[in-house]
């Protein structure tokens, strides 16, 4: 890395406080240009997603988690209506039951439980652990996210003594994911065994129409809120998903909402020198020869940011993992994605990666505003912990140089709502470029409903044993009742 190529590879985006340094990927001087006319098709893939193209053919659907920050570019007034309502109803449902007009039979709610999985619990529990301020926030937030008996009932138990001021989110598009099933059913029980009616603390994020739509028409639960099928799970952080729990938890939803607006608006731009998001998937293309060769390393430098790499998991993998190209061929292509935090990690995996095989890539993200507070303690003379992560950020980083280890650079003034809402935006649209780049199919996730059909089988299986054992004479096993909606949604699978 020389300085001549930090100024020719390095870009300051000042109107968002963003820079990007591409400097220390040993890509060759003409790179960029021999792949300027495939960047161009990609933007007229970008260009015509968001104009309301069927951009995922598998399922034949529209893919417009851009219109939810701009609905005025939504391809029908319709549209543009339902998400400017839906915000509009998230804003006035949240004040109410900050307000106390929403509230349980035993006063305000003071706790949040959010169950979900996947996208439905990612990028909600990303943003919260990013932007939340314990003993500050307007309602504390718990999730349930998987279907592990010993994980809900720790999560119950933090919750011991405070159900009857709890609000509760149910979020599943479909109705029929079964980790999400599970856990709604864990928190009835617990809610009813308290003594409490789960009707009169349970708000449904989901699919018109859906049945966990239909279960929460048929009970009044509190509210419900819609999930369309042109926002897929992994970009659904910027809709009810996960707009409706950080408004409730009291975070600045407009903010992040301008963020990734003011984002989108710069990646746009048709002009690959000009835009962040195509010299990102560029550069990913070359670290990883177009095939995903390399992983992606994530190392942000913020405590806040330690779930991003999760997040990006989720995101990257299940958008560019796939078996087929657009074309039906076979190419098994995509990018694994692994990382926590700095300088933590300087104690964990760097050795690793300075010294072991070299089949990554890291993504280095410094955050320039080290605290709130606006004086740090010196912890040596004229040195604060911020100076310190600072260092440890950029000695790590030539560390790898010198190892012949490459990384991109992605600097952010701050961690705030609208940076936020900035580098989820910044994300989604490198992934669809780099999309398109390599001619597959983002929007689709074939592997994760194999696996979900799969799993209905050995439960399916399960069933069938356990009847079997029972009509055996002397077993001592009882048949287990089975639940209206289990039958409906899992016998087939």
């Amino acid at each position: 890395m020389t300085w001549s190529r930090f100024k020719t590879h390095s870009s300051h985006y000042a109107d968002l406080g963003v820079s990007l340094d591409l400097s220390r990927l040993p890509f060759p001087d003409d790179f960029l240009a021999s792949k300027e006319a495939a960047m161009q098709s990609a933007f007229a893939d970008m260009a015509a997603l968001e104009k309301g193209a069927i951009a995922n053919p598998d399922e034949k659907r529209m893919v417009g988690h851009y219109w939810l920050r701009a609905p005025q570019l939504a391809p029908t007034p319709e549209l543009t209506a339902e998400i400017t309502s839906t915000l509009a109803a998230i804003k006035e449902f949240s004040a109410k039951v900050h307000a106390g007009t929403v509230a349980g039979p035993k006063g305000k709610f003071k706790e949040l439980l959010v169950i979900g999985i996947g996208g439905s619990a990612l990028g909600p529990q990303f943003v919260a652990a990013a932007l939340g301020q314990p003993r500050k926030d307007k309602l504390a937030v718990s999730f349930f996210d998987n279907t592990d008996p010993d994980g809900i009932d720790y999560v119950l138990n933090g919750l011991r003594g405070q159900l009857a001021k709890t609000l509760v989110l149910v979020i599943s598009k479909s109705g029929g994911t079964a980790e999400t099933r599970n856990g709604m059913l864990e928190a009835i029980a617990a809610f009813k065994a308290a003594g409490l009616d789960p009707a009169k603390h349970f708000v449904a994020v989901t699919g018109v129409g859906s049945k966990l739509d239909a279960v929460a028409v048929s009970e009044g639960w509190l509210a419900r809120f819609p999930m369309w099928d042109w926002v897929g799970g992994r970009t659904s952080e910027l809709c009810a998903v996960g707009l409706l729990p950080a408004a409730l938890q009291g975070l600045d939803i407009q903010a992040m909402l301008d963020g990734a607006a003011a984002m989108d608006a710069l990646t746009r731009k048709s002009v690959t020198a000009e835009n962040p998001a195509a010299l990102l998937a560029l550069a990913w293309h070359f670290a990883t020869d177009g095939r995903g060769a390399k992983d992606m390393v994530v190392l942000p430098y913020k405590d806040r940011l330690l779930l991003f790499s999760r997040y990006l998991q989720q995101l990257v993998m299940e958008s560019l993992v796939k078996e087929f190209d657009l074309k039906g061929q076979v190419v098994n292509q995509g990018i694994a994605v692994y990382g926590n935090k700095g300088s933590t990690d300087q104690h964990a995996y760097v050795q690793q990666l300075r010294e072991g095989v070299n089949n990554f890539f890291v993504t280095f993200i410094e955050v320039l505003k080290d605290r709130d507070a606006k004086t740090s303690l010196e912890v040596e003379p004229g040195v604060t912990a911020g100076d310190f992560l600072q260092g440890f950020f950029l000695g790590t980083r030539d560390a790898l140089s010198e190892k012949d280890r490459h990384s991109i650079t992605i600097t952010l003034p701050d961690v705030s709502a609208r940076s936020l809402g900035m580098l989820i935006a910044l994300y989604e649209r490198v992934v669809g470029l780099y999309a398109s780049l390599v001619g597959i199919n983002a929007y689709h996730q074939p592997g994760v409903e194999a696996g979900k059909k799969a799993a209905g089988g050995v439960i399916a299986l399960k069933l069938k044993l356990a009847a079997a054992l029972a009509a055996t004479k002397g077993s001592g096993v009882k048949k287990r009742a089975r639940t209206p909606w289990y039958d409906s949604t899992y016998r087939s699978a």
